[in-house]
């Protein structure tokens, strides 16, 4: 049986992993879904994922609001790991962080080699070592190096913990700085638009220029915790 998992990144349940969640799975507001999203502008069984000669479709069941992968409105759809899937005010990410970072890796044909050296290999042999889970032993000891340091991929093991016992009102202004910037990076991702495959994505210069806003804002924080007497 083929297992699925799906990152919530905006709406009601944003934050919430349905991971390994067994296929055929649909998606709505009704109690029956096994995944089931608490938005009012999610129909009552609003889509439907399954697996059919090897490949993951998304079907939309007539729902009210219709669904759409990354920015463009679908029936139905073949998902990829990576793909955006949105229903109603609900976004949700297909496939583990792990998944797509593989798919990552397939794409752009190279990985890590002996020494943190970048080789090239063939789509198919990624694909094998990916699978294997080889591809993640190779590289998380050896990332390739760019002149920034190591390139930024997402990994479990790699987040770094939020700071323990935090009072009520340091967890309340903590909260409010990532909702703020949460919500700039969402407006600037809504309107995306994918080529056919989902291999390429084009932003307008209006979101783009709030991507880096946010990127502005992290530093800035960064810098008022770290030198505090520089924000007198």
């Amino acid at each position: 049986m083929r297992h699925v998992t799906f990152l919530v990144l905006e709406g009601v349940d944003k934050g919430r992993v349905y991971r390994n969640v067994p296929l055929p799975v649909t998606l709505g507001r009704e109690e029956g879904n096994a995944l089931r999203l608490n938005d009012e502008r999610v129909s009552r069984y609003h889509a439907k994922v399954q697996t059919e000669d090897g490949d993951i479709i998304l079907t939309d069941l007539d729902s009210t609001n219709g669904t759409r992968v990354n920015g463009s409105t679908v029936q139905i759809r073949r998902l990829r790991a990576g793909d955006q899937i949105s229903i109603g005010r609900t976004m949700l990410l297909f496939g583990t962080m792990e998944e797509i970072e593989a798919r990552r890796m397939v794409k752009s044909g190279v990985t890590a080699g002996e020494g943190g050296g970048v080789q090239t290999v063939q789509a198919a042999e990624l694909a094998a070592a990916a699978r294997s889970g080889e591809l993640f032993a190779r590289t998380h000891d050896a990332e390739p190096m760019d002149a920034h340091g190591p390139e930024w991929r997402y990994r479990e093991d790699d987040i770094p913990p939020l700071p323990n016992k935090l009072t009520a009102a340091q967890s309340a202004r903590l909260s409010e700085i990532f909702d703020y910037m949460h919500r700039g990076l969402t407006s600037a991702v809504e309107n995306i638009e994918a080529n056919e495959d989902g291999t390429e994505i084009r932003i307008g210069f209006n979101e783009w220029q709030t991507i880096q806003a946010v990127q502005l804002l992290l530093a800035r924080y960064g810098r008022a915790i770290g030198e505090p007497e520089d924000e007198r």
